[in-house]
């Protein structure tokens, strides 16, 4: 038997609403290039990676300009209106080119900071996983919770913040995007049907591009990792 693969999805669907910007928030130039270049070439070179696949709409108008010359890629005009619709249609077009123990990455399309180092610590902290794990930071600053117009503060312990990639076997994570549709991220559906994915400390590099004012701080990662 061959040894499973790893792919990557990147769902690039998105309009990136809250940065403001005339354009998705991945087309927007970041260090010289569109953000989402910067974002797949962790990927290119990473020899740990088989493919890379982006995620789109079906009327992007971007795509072809910004990825249409790289090798190594595939574009999938596939996209639906949320996140987990973007990921697992793109799940259900690769159904005929993975096998269902392969691997699938799913990173944001706006984390620009990633790293070939990052996903070889993921791929190895996850090795042989039955479920697979994904990216995340512990919470280290206190935590406040406001609510109905009271503060209080809430436990850090045991706390992490989420990032991608979100590493999970193809068939498994294909399951429990069609059978859990309100979720937030893919490790969510995985939990959802009963699995623990694997928490492995990432990095602040890796932070997702929200608002205009990380912009800044991405190219500031950048400049330090070039």
């Amino acid at each position: 038997m061959n040894p499973p693969r790893n792919f990557a999805l990147i769902p690039a669907a998105g309009v990136g609403a809250r940065m403001g910007a005339d354009c998705p928030k991945q087309y927007l130039p970041l260090a010289g290039q569109p953000m989402l270049r910067h974002t797949v070439a962790a990927f290119l070179n990473s020899p740990l990676i088989a493919h890379t696949f982006v995620v789109v709409s079906p009327d992007d108008a971007y795509i072809d300009d910004v990825l249409g010359d790289l090798f190594g890629v595939t574009i999938l005009r596939c996209g639906g209106a949320t996140r987990r619709d973007s990921v697992l249609n793109g799940l259900q077009a690769l159904r005929d080119r993975v096998a269902a123990d392969d691997w699938v990455l799913v990173h944001d399309a706006a984390r620009p900071g990633l790293t070939p180092a990052l996903i070889a610590k993921l791929v190895g902290a996850i090795g042989d996983s039955a479920v697979g794990g994904l990216l995340a930071l512990p919470v280290v600053d206190t935590v406040k919770r406001a609510e109905a117009g009271r503060v209080r503060t809430v436990p850090r312990d045991g706390l992490w913040l989420a990032q991608t990639p979100q590493m999970f076997r193809y068939a498994l994570l294909e399951r429990a995007l069609r059978e859990v549709a309100e979720v937030t991220d893919e490790a969510s559906a995985i939990e959802a049907i009963g699995h623990t994915p694997l928490l492995v400390e990432g990095h602040a590099c890796n932070l997702k591009v929200t608002q205009p004012a990380d912009i800044c701080l991405a190219e500031l990662f950048l400049a330090a990792s070039l």
